[in-house]
């Protein structure tokens, strides 16, 4: 095997608010400003820092998640993505250590960086402690000797002499300090009840934040020792990912056949939008735009390596589907906030009902389902699914187990594939579905709906780690 090598490292922290995004997307964004091709990546299944990244970067954000993908796919994962680049920053996630619950390190950063085998740069919250945080960081670096923990920065800074104490307490740790931040006032990222608000919602004001974080990032780094750090990470024993040889050599069930109870589509079933050229293949529109920003970049390289032409749409401003469309995906996002632009929408959601009465492939996630759903907090939304959906006050969170109950157009019953729920909201089922998937954790449970071509589910997945499902997507639209 020809061992690949890119510099890299990993920007972790002892836990979640330490600032690792600040620190991973000023490293981002200050590398670039200086001419430099920079990959960006995130640890799990965090859709919203990959944006921050991609606009400090240039490059879409990849996520490297070894639960829901498999820790086989880590690192050709990160060689697709940093294909051409002169440097790579992943940016952990939650504690260095802290992975998917009683999984032991599975998921976890600690975990990347080994398979990796990459430095980490250990973003501490100094803001209340000084000689304490030799201990902090000591205990991080030798808790498990297969992880290398190359530097420290030090955020949250408030004077010299702290600054001077944190210094002559870490010359005993071992741990180079790498980075010293200063208490600012916090860079302009909004929060809301799922995270930090995503670029598409604020571009400008998110250029603005991400110019804030290199600057800082580039008064108190030293941004060569952190390269030369990033240039001593091992080779990996590994090729790129390629989505085409993924849907080749995808197991895959026979092939979906139409479903004999659908009527055929009349030829004005949805009105299209029309669209220049021949296509090359069944049009699959994914929904984009503010309201739906959370998706793989390698979901729509499968789907095109699988045959399809993929064509983005926008809920919130388009009133009909793409010329020719097949077959719809709906990702993640949030649509509880823009329910009353989706709802005004009634064009888009008749199209949307009628293609999925047709029997074509619908696959929905999470925001994909409540748009799907008959209301959403008393507005009326597509009126595929007999179901109504609202926010609560509960968060749902965490990796999930799941065996498909249903044959659909994303799997055979039978098939098992990882998943993760992160919502506040909940969906009251009606008749006329059958369930998605068995569940087995937090509790035994059936999820999700199954209705003629559509599958729509809570369930975040990666199908990278089951590029089977897009090639029977695929197949579903040729055949629906």
């Amino acid at each position: 095997m020809v061992t690949r090598s890119v510099p890299r490292l990993v920007v972790a922290a002892p836990s979640s608010g330490s600032g690792k995004t600040t620190v991973a997307t000023g490293l981002m964004a200050a590398w670039a400003r200086r001419g430099l091709s920079v990959s960006p990546h995130k640890v799990g299944p965090d859709y919203i820092d990959p944006g921050y990244h991609a606009l400090a970067t240039g490059r879409t954000g990849r996520n490297l998640d070894a639960y829901l993908c498999g820790p086989e796919l880590v690192g050709p994962l990160f060689l697709h993505g940093a294909r051409g680049c002169d440097i790579a920053v992943v940016e952990g996630v939650m504690g260095l250590y802290d992975g998917a619950a009683g999984e032991g390190e599975l998921a976890s950063t600690a975990q990347v960086a080994k398979l990796l085998r990459a430095p980490v740069v250990l973003a501490v919250d100094a803001s209340a402690q000084s000689r304490s945080v030799a201990a902090l960081v000591h205990g991080f670096a030798s808790w498990d000797p297969e992880v290398r923990v190359g530097g420290v920065i030090l955020n949250k800074v408030g004077s010299d002499r702290h600054e001077a104490l944190l210094r002559e307490a870490l010359d005993s740790a071992g741990v180079p300090v790498l980075g010293v931040l200063r208490r600012v006032p916090q860079v302009d990222t909004p929060s809301r009840h799922l995270g930090l608000v995503p670029v598409a919602e604020r571009r400008s004001q998110a250029v603005e934040a991400v110019a804030a974080m290199a600057a800082q990032v580039e008064a108190g780094c030293d941004l060569r020792a952190l390269a030369e750090l990033a240039r001593g990470a091992g080779a990996l024993p590994c090729a790129p990912w390629d989505a085409a040889e993924a849907v080749r050599t995808a197991s895959v069930p026979p092939r979906a056949v139409p479903d004999p109870g659908a009527a055929a589509p009349p030829a004005t079933a949805h009105p299209v939008r029309p669209r220049p050229g021949p296509t090359s293949g069944p049009v699959v529109a994914v929904a984009g735009g503010a309201a739906f920003t959370f998706s793989y970049a390698e979901h729509a390289e499968l789907l095109t390596a699988a045959g399809a032409e993929v064509v983005p749409f926008d809920p919130l401003r388009d009133e009909w589907l793409p010329d020719g469309t097949r077959a719809v995906v709906i990702g993640g996002g949030f649509p509880e906030v823009y329910g009353e632009e989706l709802s005004a929408n009634e064009p888009l959601r008749k199209a949307v009902r009628d293609l999925a009465d047709s029997g074509a492939p619908v696959a929905a996630e999470c925001a994909g389902l409540l748009y799907l759903c008959r209301e959403l907090d008393g507005r009326p939304m597509c009126g595929v699914l007999d179901a109504t959906a609202r926010m609560s006050d509960r968060l749902t969170l965490g990796y999930r187990d799941a065996v498909a109950v249903t044959d659909s157009a994303l799997a055979v019953a039978g098939t098992r594939m990882r998943g993760h729920e992160f919502h506040r909201t909940a969906v009251e089922p009606g008749a006329g579905t059958a369930p998605a998937w068995g569940v087995r954790a937090p509790e035994r449970r059936f999820e999700g709906f199954v209705q003629r071509g559509v599958h729509a589910s809570y369930l975040h997945t990666h199908w990278a780690g089951a590029p089977g499902a897009a090639r029977r997507f695929v197949e579903r639209c040729r055949t629906s």
